[in-house]
């Protein structure tokens, strides 16, 4: 069953902020994890030359790390971070 909300949605609401930017990183991880895994199974099948799908994963790992650091540790949800 997917997650909801108890109430109206409302952006300046903190818990709601939170709460829709994991829902969003959990879908970043998602498409990730596919993209990904397709993008190596034709690499292999096809057995590709160049690192093209090296530095695809590489980078894309690395803007996620940057999502996850974004979203664990920077973004401020408290009531005076809205101003």
């Amino acid at each position: 069953m997917p997650p909801t909300w108890p109430r109206k949605p409302d952006r300046r609401d903190p818990e709601f902020r939170r709460f829709a930017d994991r829902i969003n990183y959990a879908f970043h991880v998602a498409v990730f994890c596919a993209v990904n895994s397709g993008l190596w199974f034709f690499y292999n099948l096809y057995r590709a030359s160049g690192s093209w799908a090296v530095w695809t994963t590489g980078v894309w790992t690395f803007i996620l790390l940057a999502h996850t650091l974004y979203v664990f540790a920077i973004a401020d949800y408290s009531e005076s971070a809205r101003g």
